[in-house]
């Protein structure tokens, strides 16, 4: 069936994300550099993340909280007043970073805005991934766009249904086999991994090797081109 419909993430598949994450860790494991092994640091962060999930969702405002409930975690409630000082106007910096695209990004949504009806389907905070996509230049070559706190089967179905032929029509990309693939390849679309440079731990999965309705590439520059094919 032909493809009308294409779903794109933002993070780390539209524009860089995960490298402003990795920047802070490492000024988080400066921080606390007096009170716990960097590795075994981070292994406590990422336990919090995953944990808090339920609770604060995904993006830089729960992975602050995260980072404070560590800090707090590993110097037995010592740490000092100006190092969660220091972690909440690191979040805030995180928030004001201007958007960086990532390769290939804008030539790809446009050759395909006049195509197919774009839909982005992203996981994060409502207002920092408005501002993004606001920043991006690319906001209005989406037919929709959908800011959700998980990505799930019923998420695709839901979403191809609203803003496109329904998910047997739908092409969904990203860089996240989780979030972005298999799921959408559950939910009877396309699923397209365009892998990132760096992964976050709570994101891998295993490839879908085999499925009928998935396809890798290695950069957004392949899609127009894979689009075609598959008619």
């Amino acid at each position: 069936m032909t493809v009308t419909t294409i779903g794109f993430d933002a993070d780390d598949t539209l524009w860089h994300n995960e490298t402003f994450f990795r920047l802070t860790q490492e000024k988080f494991a400066d921080l606390l550099r007096d009170h716990a092994d960097p590795s075994h640091l981070m292994d406590r962060l990422l336990a919090a993340e995953h944990r808090n999930l339920g609770h604060y969702g995904f993006g830089i405002k729960g992975f602050v909280l995260s980072m404070v409930e560590t800090a707090i975690e590993v110097t037995e409630g010592r740490v000092p007043a100006s190092v969660i000082g220091q972690l909440l106007e690191e979040g805030r910096e995180m928030l004001r970073h201007p958007v960086d695209l990532m390769e290939g990004a804008e030539d790809c949504v446009r050759a395909l805005a006049d195509s197919h009806a774009l839909v982005l389907i992203t996981k994060g905070d409502l207002l920092d991934q408005e501002r993004k996509l606001a920043e991006s230049g690319l906001g209005d070559l989406f037919h929709g766009v959908e800011i959700v706190s998980d990505k799930t089967q019923e998420t695709y179905v839901r979403a191809f249904a609203a803003h496109g032929d329904g998910a047997a029509r739908a092409l969904m990309v990203g860089n996240s086999l989780k979030s972005d693939v298999v799921p959408a390849i559950d939910a009877g679309a396309w699923g397209v991994f365009c892998p990132s440079e760096i992964e976050w731990a709570l994101e891998a999965a295993p490839e879908p090797v085999g499925a009928e309705r998935y396809r890798r590439i290695t950069t957004l520059a392949e899609l127009p081109e894979l689009i075609r094919q598959l008619g």
